[in-house]
Formats: C-alpha cells, sequence, structure tokens
C-alpha cells in the first residue's frame, strides 16, 4: 500500500513538473515572440502605429489564464474545489444520498 501511495505522489508531482514546463515554455516564447514583433514594428514605421501591442495583449490575456491555471490561482473552480467536491460526492454516495437517480 505504501508503494501505492509513493507511485501516485510521485505521478502527481510529474504531472505539476509537465504543468510547469509548458507555462514556461509559453511565457519564454511569449517573451521572444513580442520582442522580435516590437523590434518589427519599430524597424517598419519607427513607433507611428503600434500594431504589435495587439499580439501582446491577445497572448497575453491567454498567457494569464495558463498561469491561472498552472499555479492554482482560480478562486472559484481550482484544484481545492474539485478536490472538495469529489470528497463531497464521495461521501454522499457512501451514505447512499444519490443526487443522480
Amino acid at each position: 500500500m505504501q508503494d501505492f501511495n509513493k507511485e501516485n505522489k510521485y505521478f502527481k508531482a510529474k504531472e505539476r513538473v509537465e504543468e510547469l514546463k509548458k507555462f514556461y515554455g509559453n511565457l519564454t516564447s511569449y517573451v521572444i515572440v513580442i520582442s522580435l514583433l516590437a523590434a518589427l514594428n519599430y524597424w517598419t514605421n519607427s513607433w507611428r502605429y503600434m500594431w504589435f501591442l495587439w499580439a501582446a495583449f491577445g497572448w497575453g490575456i491567454g498567457l494569464l489564464f495558463h498561469a491561472l491555471n498552472t499555479f492554482n490561482l482560480n478562486p472559484f473552480f481550482g484544484k481545492d474545489w474539485e478536490r472538495r467536491k469529489i470528497k463531497e460526492f464521495m461521501e454522499d454516495d457512501d451514505q447512499g444520498k444519490t443526487r443522480w437517480e
């Protein structure tokens, strides 16, 4: 049984590391690509119209949601909420209270 707990912890930790790698990869790509777009924007029109900000804003919103998910910062439906609900449903099922019938 203890080996099962160790394996479970290992797989959870490995999944967490994968989530972090994906986020940091996305963040690195964001910084590099937006920097290149800003340089291209400056080179083509000397900041008369900063069109690269549209890309930075759009991708930035996606990056924000990725960070909220990766670091469990969602106050409404985060991992803690999921765990509480799963535990609640399992306890209800053990007591014979099924809401699904």
